[in-house]
């Protein structure tokens, strides 16, 4: 399967910069070496549709676990259909550990992303304490089970080690590798056949240095970019090194 660069600005960008970014990438994208799509504010996401080449796809980085009603402030799964979207990121870290959001939430709003057709990428991933008490891999599993309680296979799996993400710290390919297999063996459990086809990213501190590398590694097939994925210049070149 082809690897997925899922870009992730976080809170940034007016639509004004996302339009020279959008111009910037489309001028750039000559081809395509990885399935690319822009997780954007929501503000910014009928700009990234008239924009974006339609090799890149784009989406949300939240969305509510409610399909309509009075739910002030949130964005539901039709609203994010009709303007375009095709995926969802739910569970970021930052989401779960700001606003509180548990296994359950994560789970809700992945199912209900999958109800309007956008594909959800469900985050999970430890802090620095549990990595140093070697208990990342039962951590990461049980929030992951918590997480697809209900949740059908057309599903995106983003492992993000919490201690490295923005910090400059970086799992290692191996590690990265050693987490995703052992997602990929519980997918099985979950999901049987279906499992082989599920994309499981690797997100923290990924660049065009290292991206390569760690999708290098058989069970992982793609990266959650944050900070690299602001720079359209960095896009292009991660796109490279996957060629």
């Amino acid at each position: 399967m082809n690897n997925l660069l899922a870009l992730n600005w976080k809170m940034n960008k007016t639509p004004t910069e996302a339009k020279a970014w959008a111009e910037e990438v489309r001028s750039g994208l000559h081809q395509s070496y990885a399935d690319v799509a822009v997780l954007a504010p929501a503000i910014n996401l009928p700009t990234l549709a008239a924009e974006l080449p339609q090799s890149v796809a784009f989406g949300a980085q939240d969305i509510s676990e409610h399909e309509s009603g009075a739910y002030t402030g949130e964005i539901s799964g039709a609203m994010l259909k009709d303007v375009g979207a095709r995926y969802a990121i739910v569970g970021h870290s930052e989401r779960r550990e700001y606003h509180g959001e548990t296994d359950a939430n994560v789970a809700a709003k992945a199912a209900q992303a999958q109800a309007s057709g956008l594909t959800p990428i469900v985050c999970v991933g430890e802090g620095l304490d549990v990595r140093e008490q070697g208990e990342h891999v039962a951590h990461t599993l049980a929030q992951l089970r918590g997480s697809l309680e209900g949740v059908g296979a057309d599903v995106v799996v983003a492992y993000e080690p919490v201690w490295a993400i923005g910090t400059g710290k970086t799992a290692t390919a191996e590690d990265a590798e050693e987490m995703a297999a052992a997602i990929r063996e519980a997918l099985h459990s979950f999901y049987a056949d279906q499992a082989g086809s599920i994309r499981i990213l690797y997100g923290g501190s990924v660049k065009p240095e290292n991206i390569a590398e760690i999708c290098g590694k058989p069970n992982v097939n793609g990266a959650l970019v944050g900070g690299a994925s602001l720079k359209a210049a960095d896009v292009l070149a991660m796109n490279e090194a996957l060629k």
